[in-house]
């Protein structure tokens, strides 16, 4: 049986990249990864009052069906109505969604989304956590790219987000972290290696220079490798409160993961539902709590729903 032929679109973040091509390489697909450009004003449009026409793309030939895909998986609010376009242009291709569209779900043959996120229908289906693109094979491959930059037996790695529409990570609170994770690990013989994202300012990363003595290694730019490596080489995890997607990356290492919770500047009933399940599932606990090791089944929700999606688009 070929390959399936799969056009992923996207705003361009490393979240959005992350679930689309997880989902991608677990159906061991053929990909092609497409960034979503839209014209000025529909930016700022909600999907269900945008046109459904090209007219809203920058460049309309930018993103089309030529090479006759066999699916379409998209992510984010900007891609809703590029999907749907294409969808109309060629009812033959199958069209995934990730998260929740907040069109008629009708639009798309599936719709992945998050438990926390309370989605239900005929054609959605839930995840425990992101789905995402890391997988042990990667893992495996990358640890030797730390392992002479960082010895000993007890490491940990902060891995570190950045400012959203739900927290401000202020130096302060930031400072608050650093001193938890010294008072709780580094107290207790631990190295500490510091992992960046793409949504981590120049200022965390000079904090981080700050707090942390020459014991810790600080990477100083995102760099896919050495996250890999650190998932594979650290005994413990803290991953800061902003970021479901790297809190579910990390967990398909099996390994224990802290959670550093900063104070939310709006209502996070979402970030809760989940913290709430990671929990209950044995995969969380929250920086501060007592430092002990703990294992938990290896999540790789991508693959479990790959399963599902090829059971249904062979039938």
């Amino acid at each position: 049986m070929s390959k399936l032929k799969v056009l992923l679109l996207t705003e361009g973040y490393h979240g959005m990249i992350s679930q689309v091509e997880g989902m991608a390489k677990a159906l061991k697909a053929n990909f092609q990864h497409k960034v979503v450009r839209l014209n000025h004003i529909w930016n700022y449009i909600p999907p269900k009052l945008t046109p459904i026409s090209s007219i809203i793309l920058k460049d309309p030939d930018y993103i089309n069906l030529d090479e006759n895909f066999d699916l379409i998986i998209s992510c984010g609010r900007k891609s809703v109505v590029p999907s749907i376009v294409l969808k109309r242009k060629n009812n033959k291709v199958l069209t995934i969604h990730i998260q929740n569209p907040k069109v008629n779900f009708k639009n798309f043959d599936f719709i992945i989304a998050p438990e926390h996120d309370s989605l239900s229908g005929e054609n959605v289906i839930t995840s425990k956590g992101s789905v995402h693109y890391i997988t042990l094979e990667e893992i495996e491959k990358a640890k030797s790219y730390l392992e002479n930059k960082i010895k000993g037996e007890k490491l940990v790695s902060l891995i570190l987000g950045g400012p959203n529409k739900y927290y401000s990570f202020s130096n302060k609170e930031l400072e608050k972290v650093f001193n938890d994770v010294k008072k709780n690990f580094i107290s207790k013989g631990y190295k500490v290696i510091i992992i960046p994202s793409m949504r981590t300012p120049k200022r965390i990363i000079d904090l981080a220079n700050q707090e942390f003595d020459k014991e810790s290694l600080v990477i100083n730019n995102v760099n896919k490798q050495a996250y890999l490596a650190s998932i594979g080489i650290a005994k413990k995890f803290i991953v800061t409160c902003d970021s479901t997607s790297m809190i579910s990356e990390v967990a398909t290492s099996g390994k224990p993961i802290f959670i550093a919770h900063m104070r939310p500047k709006r209502d996070n009933y979402r970030f809760k539902k989940f913290f709430k399940l990671f929990k209950e599932m044995g995969i969380t606990r929250d920086l501060g709590e007592k430092d002990e090791s703990w294992t938990y089944n290896k999540m790789n929700e991508a693959e479990r729903i790959a399963n599902i999606l090829n059971n249904k688009i062979n039938n």
